[in-house]
């Protein structure tokens, strides 16, 4: 007979480029035996600001990822991805209604864990770091000032290729991030969820006093708040801990 008890499972859609948030999601647990997390994929290679673009995100492609993932009786399902800070976050909140009347559980996405955490921490000026290109930098930050978090400094690595982004390192990013945090923002947001940002968050917050916030540590914070489980080590985010 099967156990009646068994660990939290977390839902998440992935885009199918990306290779940092399935290995850096299980690194970020560490040894806990209370939570799995399971995946399924969907095409998403290129993050512009074009038609083509913005197709990859279309939210009967979601629905279907995530009845898929219901077949496994998770949770809780989130899309872990940041397309919702620039195509907007009504995208997102339909992407939410939608796979909570596909599957009837809880859902979130990457930009709505953001807002979350913003809210729940006080969050109202960021410094802003990403792999993209200006102009998606620029949509995002508009995005942000219409909920209420102002950008005082960001930077743009100038990329497109999704399965690129999970090849900048650790020493790529440090620089820009040092440089952000000069500013005293309320937070350093590593926004990109193949962006390997949470291997310096303790890193950073220990040379400058300002918190960091990466889209997979925020993804999984989300998750497990949802779902009731406890939270996450400080190493990843100090305030992600609380």
């Amino acid at each position: 007979m099967p156990s009646s008890t068994r660990p939290t499972r977390i839902g998440m859609i992935v885009p199918s480029s990306n290779t940092c948030l399935e290995p850096q999601s299980y690194r970020i647990l560490g040894g806990r035996d209370d939570v799995t997390i399971h995946f399924t994929r969907i095409p998403v290679t290129r993050i512009a600001l074009d038609d083509s673009s913005d197709k990859q995100f279309d939210a009967g492609v979601m629905r279907t990822a995530a009845e898929l993932l219901a077949t496994s009786d998770v949770d809780v399902i989130a899309w872990n991805g940041t397309s919702g800070s620039w195509l907007g976050v009504g995208h997102d909140r339909e992407l939410v209604a939608e796979i909570g009347d596909a599957t009837g559980i809880p859902a979130t996405t990457s930009t709505l864990a953001y807002l979350e955490a913003f809210e729940s921490f006080g969050t109202e000026r960021i410094g802003l770091f990403t792999p993209y290109t200006p102009d998606v930098n620029q949509a995002i930050i508009e995005t942000y000032a219409h909920n209420g978090i102002k950008t005082i400094d960001h930077r743009a690595l100038g990329l497109s290729d999704n399965e690129s982004f999970a090849r900048v390192t650790d020493a790529e990013m440090l620089p820009g991030s040092l440089e952000l945090t000069a500013s005293k923002p309320d937070a350093l947001v590593y926004l990109c969820t193949n962006l390997y940002g949470a291997n310096i968050a303790a890193q950073v917050e220990s040379a400058t006093g300002v918190p960091v916030l990466d889209s997979v540590a925020v993804t999984l914070w989300h998750c497990l708040k949802l779902a009731g489980a406890p939270l996450l080590a400080p190493q990843w985010g100090r305030l992600l801990s609380a």
